[in-house]
């Protein structure tokens, strides 16, 4: 008997009256693409019906003849509970079940039209099996919140506007547990007492989570995603997750997610194929397979999956609340022939490359959370020139508001990867990211990509003997920090691991007990409450009338100096970079106003493992013209440092 064949038989197994949690106007809105609130609707969900206590399962698969739910609650039989389709052309196969608890396990099976039969994960679920298994739970997101006056805080100043210090980490592999003699995970709670305190004394802003969702293959770092609402059971219960986020929060620290709507893997329990036919991805390759992840693409031109997608954002935001959302891929999103060679995509309907459905669920995407959140914040991982990633919706932008900048990280990576000796051939590499630095608003980002397959890590990628690597690695970090823009570093970078990131792996945290690797630590430290001490370096760090070029040309010695500015005419910070081995002495820089300069940071001093060569405190402005300026001060620069001058006051 096939499984469509019993459902009659079934259905008189375990009777109970219709229930639904959709009203009229959910289904009108699932339908045009516009409930954004999806997940309290689909999936499981414990209530009480008639005086009993059971659970609510709803599944959107339109093109199935039969769905059931099956689990240990009922022998994994297929006939014993059937689900029965709505009457109203929605595609969603809905039932309550008495008796059935939180923490059952269950999937859903699915026989196609066509005959197709499978198991599946739920989509909605907040809770998946941990890997290798691949089944579902009932679980509920009861928590008791106590950063409430974080989430205060953060509706009081644009996120924008704030001192921004990412750290961007793997959960698995940040800090490893040796337990009987074998190394484990740490779980989100035994992370929320070491990562909350580590990341508060480092003085790092936020922390950027790899994705955390469920997912099948440890080795994708979590960018193929199956459970796009459960964070994952490697480390935890999605109460765990709850509480490391409100306890980062609690020591004012900003959570970021990675979130991945460009893909998902073929993994027979996952979206893929859902209903026997192509449901969430587009059914022709040239569009619905990424040729690069041997993955599927979403279909953005289903409203069912664009409500999916945006209701999956919302999530992290109402339930866990998330700061920020970085969106992984989004170039293989906007353009149709990403990775592939002629013939084998399609253009749009104007003959383009670009994916226009795309294109359109982002403005949306950010649109949604702009309008439920708006003290929380998008940034958009894109590589290209594409023109206003970060510009309005409204006015012909994607919306998000903030993009990585790329460029920026490749020039700067190649530069310092020259001996200083041909650093002069290769200036404009240096300064070339502030001519267009202020046409999105940029994340500095040193991600993991730049760590892994031979990239060598970032100390490895500097030249020279140990102590110009270390040297050259602190005034890598003290120019990018004097940047406009959000900054980002990838974990083990503030400690200068040696080897590349390996994701199964713990970082060397034994590297970090060494002078020089301590060294490091401290200046990020100093760099990260320099950064939130002084305005200039926040207030207008998306804008050109933040920044003003001091010197820009002495490509000779290899020299950059320049000014970050506050909103006030007193917040002024003057940043200069000595790129060779070289020290320079009497190095004369115009300044802004006459008076007395103060140091205040240095990145070679020795506390940092540096040369301590400093200028220190009374540096006198004299009346001589220098770079357009009235007055002057005479400088020793550091070997391969970078020095950071305050005005300290008028002539006594």
């Amino acid at each position: 008997m096939e499984a469509h064949e019993i459902a009659d038989t079934a259905q008189s197994q375990e009777t109970t009256p219709w229930f639904s949690l959709f009203s009229d106007f959910d289904i009108e809105l699932f339908k045009a693409g516009k409930h954004y609130r999806l997940y309290n609707k689909l999936g499981a969900h414990q209530v009480e019906h008639h005086g009993q206590q059971g659970t609510y399962f709803a599944v959107w698969a339109p093109n199935a003849s039969y769905v059931s739910v099956i689990g240990n609650f009922n022998g994994w039989q297929r006939q014993s509970h059937p689900l029965s389709v709505r009457w109203d052309h929605s595609g969603i196969w809905e039932a309550f079940i008495p008796n059935v608890a939180g923490g059952e396990v269950y999937k859903y099976f699915i026989e196609g039209q066509n005959g197709y039969q499978v198991e599946k994960g739920d989509p909605y679920a907040y809770r998946w099996e941990e890997a290798p298994q691949t089944a579902t739970f009932t679980a509920d997101l009861n928590y008791t919140w106590a950063d409430q006056n974080w989430m205060n805080d953060r509706q009081k100043v644009s996120p924008l506007k704030k001192p921004i210090s990412i750290y961007e980490m793997h959960v698995g592999s940040w800090r490893r547990v040796i337990e009987n003699g074998e190394s484990r995970f740490m779980t989100y709670r035994e992370l929320a007492a070491d990562l909350t305190g580590y990341c508060k004394e480092m003085g790092f802003t936020h922390v950027e989570f790899m994705p955390v969702m469920e997912h099948p293959f440890y080795g994708s770092w979590g960018y193929q995603l199956t459970g796009y609402f459960a964070p994952s059971s490697r480390f935890g219960t999605p109460q765990d997750f709850m509480y490391l986020v409100d306890q980062l929060h609690q020591a004012g620290i900003g959570v970021i997610l990675d979130w991945v709507p460009s893909h998902f893997p073929t993994d027979e329990h996952g979206l893929g194929y859902f209903d026997g036919t192509h449901l969430y991805e587009y059914a022709d390759p040239r569009k619905g397979f990424h040729p690069d992840w041997k993955s599927l693409i979403f279909n953005f031109c289903r409203n069912e999956v664009r409500a999916f997608l945006i209701s999956n954002a919302l999530y992290w935001l109402d339930k866990y609340h998330i700061d920020g959302l970085r969106v992984d891929a989004v170039a293989s999103m906007l353009y149709l022939d990403y990775s592939r060679k002629e013939g084998e995509w399609i253009p749009n309907e104007y003959g383009g490359r670009e994916n226009l459905e795309a294109i359109s669920f982002l403005k949306e995407f950010n649109d949604a959370v702009h309008t439920h959140h708006p003290d929380a914040f998008t940034v958009a991982e894109e590589s290209t020139a594409w023109p206003g990633v970060t510009a309005p919706s409204n006015a012909g932008g994607l919306g998000f508001d903030m993009k990585w900048m790329m460029g920026w990280m490749h020039d700067t990576l190649d530069y310092f990867a020259n001996p200083p000796i041909y650093r002069g051939y290769h200036h404009g590499q240096l300064t070339f990211s502030l001519v267009y630095a202020f046409t999105e608003k940029f994340v500095l980002p040193l991600s993991h990509d730049e760590i892994v397959y031979g990239k060598h890590s970032l100390i490895d990628k500097m030249p020279g003997d140990r102590w110009q690597q270390f040297a050259n690695l602190r005034l890598l970090y003290s120019y990018m920090f004097g940047h406009p823009g959000a900054k980002m570093i990838f974990m083990g970078g503030e400690f200068a691991q040696h080897h590349e990131w390996q994701h199964d792996y713990s970082l060397d945290w034994h590297e970090s007990d060494q002078p020089d690797h301590k060294g490091i630590q401290k200046l990020l430290t100093d760099l990260n409450k320099l950064s939130q001490n002084y305005p200039a370096l926040y207030e207008q760090n998306f804008s050109p009338e933040g920044f003003e070029w001091i010197d820009v040309s002495d490509s000779t010695n290899s020299v950059i100096s320049w000014i970050r500015k506050g909103n006030s005419d007193d917040e002024k910070l003057l940043f200069i970079g000595n790129f060779t081995p070289v020290v320079r002495e009497n190095y004369r820089i115009g300044v802004p106003q006459m008076g007395y300069y103060t140091e205040v940071l240095n990145s070679d001093d020795l506390k940092y493992g540096g040369s301590d060569v400093l200028n220190g405190s009374d540096i006198e402005a004299y009346p001589i013209p220098m770079h357009g300026k009235t007055h002057s001060v005479s400088l020793t620069l550091p070997p391969l440092g970078l020095v950071v001058l305050k005005y300290m006051r008028d002539f006594d």
